[in-house]
């Protein structure tokens, strides 16, 4: 009986502060230490629930939920959509969901069967192919996909090509032009895995003071970041941790 009571008063006071936070009409806080149990179910269902369904944040947060559960909801979702429609914007979402899932040998069908007609030198879709190729560990051929990208759209500026491009010419055992891009990416790149991957090659190449003070720097400089990147970047800044634990002092 003291554990339904204790509960129950637990309940009361979390909705009681669901009230305050929200605005509502204090006479929620009256039903609440009224009715127990059956007010907080009341409360529950007339005010918490609808704000949960309004609410972009809980709805983001039920999103990632249902994705953990069953990682090809979504996909199979757009796949409905492509069958109903058969049109561009659909099979690129189809596409880039494919390679959300590390699917990358459908991925790259779809954006094959995207590059055609007016798209045919799309940047975004041959990016998109690039990635896919790149999964598959197609390194040369993404290579050229990032090529021909660069020379029918000059102009177009991608951090995520930039950073492939590097990768692949790591891959190819094209070292130095690796490093090059690298460095220039550890200082552009939006996030850590620039940094982390200019640190891990120097240090493969037994340039490992360069290494080192290439992992201190990138540790340093996240310490005085805000909790949130820390947290986006958190498999990067470990993958760091690691790496300088192995190169020692």
């Amino acid at each position: 009986m003291p554990v339904l009571f204790f509960v129950s008063i637990a309940l009361q006071i979390a909705c009681a502060i669901h009230v305050i936070r929200s605005g509502r009409s204090l006479y929620w806080i009256w039903l609440l230490l009224i009715a127990s149990y059956l007010g907080v179910l009341i409360y529950v269902l007339a005010a918490v629930i609808p704000d949960l369904r309004n609410n972009p944040g809980s709805r983001k947060v039920a999103r990632k939920a249902i994705q953990a559960i069953d990682p090809a909801r979504r996909r199979r979702e757009l796949q409905r959509r492509l069958e109903i429609s058969n049109t561009v914007d659909n099979r690129r979402h189809l596409a880039e969901e494919c390679l959300e899932l590390c699917d990358y040998a459908n991925a790259e069908e779809l954006y094959r069967g995207l590059l055609t007609g007016m798209y045919a030198d799309d940047p975004d879709f041959l990016l998109g192919l690039a990635q896919a190729q790149a999964g598959r560990d197609d390194y040369a051929g993404a290579h050229g996909t990032l090529d021909a990208l660069k020379a029918a759209n000059p102009a177009y500026k991608s951090s995520e090509g930039e950073l492939l491009h590097a990768r692949c010419l790591e891959a190819l055992g094209d070292t130095d032009a690796a490093l090059d891009a690298y460095r220039m990416l550890a200082v552009s790149y939006p996030g850590e895995e620039g940094r982390y991957r200019y640190g891990r090659l120097l240090g493969r190449t037994q340039r490992h003071d360069e290494a080192r003070e290439v992992f201190e720097s990138q540790l340093r400089q996240a310490r005085s970041m805000p909790a949130y990147y820390r947290r986006k970047e958190r498999p990067w800044l470990k993958a760091a941790r690691q790496e300088l634990a192995q190169l020692g002092s």
